[in-house]
């Protein structure tokens, strides 16, 4: 899967809690942007991981602040 359809897929996992309908963008960070707390986090993270296959672990977390950063981590995690 390209960056492209990963970043299709997760625009779609993400629509549910993106409460306020913030454009989002590369840079456009969890905390701050989309405000989400560490259970929508959590939540959130489960989806990729199932939608995906893939495992995130706690330390790959920490350093994904940006929308940008996720699409390129799950990206490099399906090669």
């Amino acid at each position: 899967m390209d960056r492209a359809d990963v970043d299709t897929k997760i625009r779609d996992l993400i629509a549910p809690f993106n409460k306020k309908d913030v454009e989002l963008t590369a840079g456009t960070t969890f905390a701050n942007d989309l405000e989400f707390d560490s259970l929508t986090v959590m939540d959130f993270v489960a989806e990729i991981e199932d939608a995906f296959d893939i495992i995130i672990t706690m330390n790959q977390q920490a350093d994904i602040e940006t929308y940008g950063q996720l699409v390129d981590a799950v990206t490099k995690m399906q090669d």
